[in-house]
């Protein structure tokens, strides 16, 4: 649906309300408010962009927006993969490069009170200071808090402390009538009610628009190190990962690469981590393990045990990586992306499945790139079943088919089809085609009672 209205009038509107500093309109309007890093949508630029400096303005525009029936679309820092900041024609965009403060770091109870437009890693830099971590990095520095809450943004570190929705503790929101709204608070634990922080975690901008959140903190621990483990195949892989989260060592990262996915990050990184090349002429995958510790002699401790049950899960051999290259190899794997968007990978998309069945995914997933005449590489979060594939197939109707196949693959084993991507636009369609439709219909009414008259990010999810 194009929503037509004139954008002088509109524009006048905003300004007149806002200021005309924080409105911009015609050519004013750059490429970047169209557009995420999804490799398959296309660019929509909106005809007003509005960029607010507190919450009061939020709810300025949201409640012209219901008035005139105009859609409005949240916006971060554009890093998310799955179209959900796409605006749509005609629409209103709020960017939120403005409302970029940490308001508070609150040492005692061990919380961080951001706007939306923080980074990821403007934050890092202030909590460093105070000896604390904000631990959800989904592998791009640069994303925005607003942007992470809004799609539950997860990250390699989810195996020991999970994904966004476990380290927001409260937000402020504006709904789309305008009213604002603040759940949660300073507390970890509450049983009053519904839960509405997480009905808004991971929404993608449809149900309200997140002005500010409260982030769990954690001690920054100051000893760590990075174990590379080569296999002869996935099955050991997937064999050694519930030995190492069994054994109570509380790995960091846990993280499986095929051998062509770590042959290009590690040649795009200009990486060489020393393996031998009989080595690596056997291994068709790697795990990659990081622990950390407050303590040197118990960190030792850790690394012996998890090197000895690699050892047992019949790794070709273990190397402890020396900690300039063990960073370096963990923000290559971070910028895996923009490495296979390098190579032309015409779409990235992620699943999850339960991590005993990577194995058997990973198999029917390599059967179904063969017949269909694709490529289909990855990496993932092994530790919780997050697998992430680069698809290479030019044709968009085979490309089409191949990602239906390996999304009912992954659903077959009891997976879902995005575990920290979202669904925004471009996984829309095989959401529609795989959920339950009592469960959409029933996250439809909910919409309707955040959003009564659906102007928040249509065209996400739904």
């Amino acid at each position: 649906m194009t929503y037509i209205r004139p954008v002088a009038d509109l524009y006048e509107r905003l300004a007149e309300q806002l200021g005309s500093e924080q409105v911009l309109t015609g050519d004013a309007i750059s490429d970047d408010y169209g557009h995420d890093e999804a490799l398959t949508a296309a660019h929509r630029l909106p005809d007003v962009v509005v960029r607010p400096r507190r919450t009061d303005d939020v709810v300025a525009v949201v409640k012209l927006a219901a008035e005139l029936g105009l859609p409005v679309t949240a916006r971060g820092s554009g890093t998310g993969l799955s179209g959900a900041c796409i605006p749509r024609q005609g629409g209103i965009v709020v960017s939120f490069e403005h409302m970029n403060e940490i308001v508070e770091i609150d040492t005692d109870n061990h919380v961080a009170v951001v706007q939306p437009g923080v980074t990821l890693d403007q934050l890092e830099g202030v909590t460093s200071q105070h000896g604390l971590v904000y631990p959800v990095f989904p592998g791009e520095n640069s994303a925005s808090l607003g942007g992470n809450v809004a799609t539950n943004a997860g990250g390699m570190r989810a195996v020991r402390y999970g994904v966004t929705r476990h380290q927001v503790l409260g937000v402020e929101a504006v709904l789309g009538t305008g009213e604002v709204i603040r759940t949660g608070g300073k507390f970890v634990k509450a049983t009053t009610g519904y839960d509405l922080t997480q009905l808004i975690i991971g929404s993608e901008g449809t149900l309200a628009i997140v002005t500010e959140a409260l982030l769990r903190l954690h001690p920054r621990q100051p000893h760590s190190v990075t174990v590379l483990a080569p296999f002869r195949t996935i099955d050991e892989v997937a064999r050694a990962v519930p030995r190492i989260v069994g054994s109570g060592v509380g790995p960091l990262i846990l993280e499986y690469i095929d051998v062509m996915s770590m042959a290009a990050i590690t040649a795009s990184a200009g990486l060489d981590l020393g393996i031998p090349e009989e080595t690596k002429a056997t291994a068709l995958a790697y795990l990659v393990v990081v622990l950390e510790h407050r303590s040197a002699d118990r960190l030792d401790d850790d690394l012996a045990e998890v090197a000895e049950l690699l050892g047992d899960c019949a790794a070709l051999d273990v190397y402890v990586l020396p900690s300039g290259a063990g960073a370096a190899l963990i923000e290559a794997r971070e910028k895996a992306f923009w490495t296979a968007k390098a190579s032309g990978a015409h779409d990235i998309i992620d699943m999850v499945v339960p991590r005993a069945s990577i194995p058997q995914y990973l198999t029917a997933v390599s059967e179904l790139a063969q017949s269909s005449g694709s490529l289909i590489v990855g990496c993932g979060h092994a530790g919780d079943g997050n697998v992430h594939f680069s698809v290479f197939q030019p044709d968009a109707d085979a490309r089409a088919d191949v990602l239906h196949d390996v999304f009912a693959a992954g659903r077959a084993l009891g997976g879902t089809i995005s575990g920290e991507h979202g669904i925004g636009s471009e996984k829309r369609k095989y959401f529609l085609d795989f959920e339950d439709p009592a469960k959409v219909a029933l996250m439809q009414r909910i919409k309707t009672a955040f959003d009564p008259n659906g102007i928040l990010n249509p065209g996400a999810i739904f």
